[in-house]
């Protein structure tokens, strides 16, 4: 059955999602403009699936008239293949968290890089960008490389525990912004020792993966931190930081900006990002 022109229905794909407050975020905005939005989560770890299941809920959600998807941790990369296209920036990045529906297409676009983007812009303006220490090579990690060197960060050091994967991103940024901009980290301590700021990009410290990916011992004042986990948005990391006296950057303009573009890409309307950061700020 069509979706009428005023309507939308979206939904998110990934694990152990059931804290996410995208489809609030969505949804009051749609309300806002005068949207029928519906917005639905489909949990891998709640349906007791994996990414396996991608090809058949992509074919489901096409049939059961949905205008788009996002998608999140541990799917951004593993989805690529199942699309017909992609935007200029999600195949530059080489992952997609926003998939558009339409005329039974599937066409994917990145908007977390924007998202990090003006989120270190807005938090972080004056940060030194000279030597900047990043944990994790996956979806979000390679967005958020792509935003990094973008905002003039001069190098960009990658740790990440599957090493092909880092290599195979730093080999992408050379393409991109040219060789010895990002290379892949071996020394932890000495590269924490040298850098300027600190992003973590990996899964650890959500509710779900308590902890962080590095060890308090490593951080000093002078540090900045930046971390795109929103839920919680004070990880340990940032407490770890914060207690410290680093400046810290929480995920919340990221998880708030990315939802904007994917908003605007659904609705084909443009979305009030103000009204949308005040939504945010209200869920507590």
């Amino acid at each position: 059955m069509p979706i009428p022109p005023n309507a939308v229905l979206a939904g998110l794909i990934g694990a152990g999602i059931q804290a996410s407050r995208t489809p609030a975020l969505h949804e009051r905005e749609g309300d806002a403009q005068g949207l029928r939005y519906l917005y639905r989560l489909i949990d891998l770890d709640a349906l007791g699936l994996n990414v396996a299941a991608l090809p058949e809920l992509l074919t489901a959600a096409q049939r059961m008239g949905f205008t788009g998807l996002n998608v999140t941790y541990p799917c951004k990369q593993a989805i690529i293949p199942l699309l017909d296209g992609l935007s200029k920036e999600a195949a530059g990045i080489g992952a997609v968290n926003t998939v558009v529906l339409h005329d039974g297409k599937r066409i994917g676009h990145n908007t977390d890089a924007l998202g990090f983007g003006e989120g270190f812009r807005r938090g972080l303006p004056d940060a030194a960008r000279h030597r900047v220490v990043q944990m994790g090579a996956g979806g979000a990690g390679a967005a958020v490389a792509h935003a990094l060197l973008s905002q003039g960060v001069e190098t960009l050091t990658l740790f990440e525990v599957d090493p092909a994967r880092a290599q195979g991103l730093v080999d992408n940024l050379a393409l991109r912004f040219g060789p010895g901009r990002a290379r892949v980290g071996t020394d932890l301590p000495a590269a924490m020792a040298a850098a300027d700021g600190l992003v973590n990009t990996t899964p650890m410290g959500m509710a779900k993966l308590p902890g962080t990916p590095v060890p308090a011992a490593l951080l000093r004042p002078s540090l900045w931190v930046a971390e795109i986990v929103y839920f919680p948005l004070e990880t340990q990391l940032l407490r770890d930081a914060r207690a410290l006296g680093c400046r810290t950057l929480d995920g919340s303009v990221m998880a708030v900006f990315q939802a904007v573009k994917a908003f605007e890409l659904f609705s084909g309307r443009q979305a009030d990002a103000d009204r949308m950061l005040r939504h945010f700020a209200n869920f507590g």
